[in-house]
C-alpha cells in the first residue's frame, strides 16, 4: 500500500507542477510529499525528478514511469466507479446452477421478464441434477430441492415442493385407479434414479403417521421431464413433483390419485455463498425468482 501511495502523490507532483500544489491537492505537508518521492526514489534505485529551487523537471526515466503510473491510477479510479456503478444496480453475468427439470420448466421462461427489468444483466444458466460445489466451480447462486445440510452457504426458501401419485387417465382405463396405498404395489411404478431410495414412497395419513410403501419399478430415469413423458403416455404411475406435472394434472392431461394421503413435503432454495457485500445481481435474482413463485406456487394453484 506503501508503494502505490508513492507513485499516487508522484503523479500529483508531475501533475501540479510542484511540490506545494501537489501538498495542497492532497492536504499534506510539503515535507511529508517530498518524502513520499524520496521513497519512491530510493525503492526503485532511480531519480525521477531534477529538483531546483525554481522548478522541477522530469529525467527520462520519471517521464517513462509518469506516464506509466498515471495510466495505471486511472485504471484503478474507472476500476472504483465501475465497482460503484455493480453496486447500485444488478448488471453483469449472473452464474446459475439448477435441477435440470426445474430449470427447464420454471427458470427458462421467465428469462425474458428478467432481461426486461434488468437489461443490463446477463444469465449463464447451468442445468445439472447434480449438486454443484459454488465456490469451487465459480457459480453465484443454485437452486436447491430437499432439505439443506449444513454448510456456509446462505440459504432462501422459495416455495414448498409437493409430490404427487399421479399417472395418465389412459393408464388408468386399463389398470384400475389405486384406491388404497396397498394398492400401488398392483401398479407399474416409474420411478426417479436420483432419489435416495426410490422404490420407497412415503406419505402422511390423516391422522399424522408416517407411512411408506415398496412399489415396484417397470421404469427408472434420470430426468423427471422424461418420466414426465412416459407418465403422459401412459406407461404407468409415479410419484413426481407438481412443478413437473401440475400444468398436466389441470389440463386433465394427468390424473392425481390417493390425494387423502400427504406426501413428505420438501422446500425449494436459492442456496449462494456467505457474502458481507451481497452483490445486487444475486440479491436481484433471488427477489425476482421468490416474486415469480409465490407460496403456495403458481404450479400449485387450482
Amino acid at each position: 500500500m506503501d508503494a502505490l501511495s508513492d507513485v499516487a502523490v508522484f503523479v500529483q507532483v508531475v501533475s501540479r507542477g510542484s511540490f506545494t500544489a501537489a501538498a495542497e491537492t492532497l492536504g499534506l505537508s510539503k515535507s511529508v510529499v517530498s518524502k513520499y518521492v524520496t521513497r519512491l526514489e530510493d525503492r526503485l534505485g532511480a531519480r525521477l525528478l531534477n529538483r531546483t529551487t525554481r522548478r522541477l523537471s522530469l529525467t527520462e526515466v520519471g517521464r517513462a514511469f509518469f506516464e506509466r503510473s498515471q495510466r495505471g491510477l486511472l485504471e484503478i479510479e474507472e476500476a472504483e466507479a465501475e465497482v460503484s456503478r455493480m453496486q447500485g444496480e444488478p448488471r453483469g453475468e449472473l452464474r446459475l446452477s439448477s435441477p435440470m427439470s426445474f430449470g427447464i420448466l420454471h427458470l427458462a421462461p421467465l428469462l425474458p421478464a428478467l432481461q426486461a427489468r434488468y437489461p443490463e444483466l446477463t444469465v449463464d444458466m447451468v442445468l445439472d441434477d447434480r449438486k454443484v460445489d459454488l465456490v469451487d466451480e465459480g457459480f453465484d447462486l443454485a437452486i436447491r430441492i430437499g432439505e439443506l445440510p449444513d454448510s456456509s452457504l446462505v440459504a432462501r426458501r422459495l416455495g414448498p415442493c409437493r409430490h404427487v401419485v399421479c399417472g395418465a387417465p389412459a393408464y388408468f382405463a386399463r389398470n384400475g385407479v389405486p384406491l388404497s396405498l396397498e394398492d400401488l404395489s398392483q401398479h407399474a411404478a416409474i420411478t426417479y434414479r436420483y432419489t435416495n431410495a426410490p422404490d420407497e414412497w412415503h406419505f402422511l395419513a390423516a391422522d399424522g403417521g408416517h407411512r411408506q410403501v415398496t412399489v415396484t419399478s417397470r421404469i427408472k430415469m434420470n430426468s423427471s421431464l422424461a418420466l414426465r413423458e412416459a407418465l403422459l403416455n401412459g406407461a404407468g404411475v409415479t410419484l413426481t413433483p407438481t412443478f413437473v406435472v401440475g400444468a398436466d394434472i389441470r389440463a386433465g392431461r394427468l390424473r392425481a390419485v390417493l390425494q387423502g394421503y400427504r406426501t413428505m413435503e420438501v422446500s425449494i432454495y436459492a442456496v449462494y455463498p456467505q457474502r458481507k457485500h451481497l452483490s445486487p445481481k444475486i440479491r436481484a435474482f433471488v427477489d425476482f425468482l421468490a416474486e415469480y413463485i409465490k407460496d403456495p406456487p403458481y404450479w400449485d394453484a387450482d
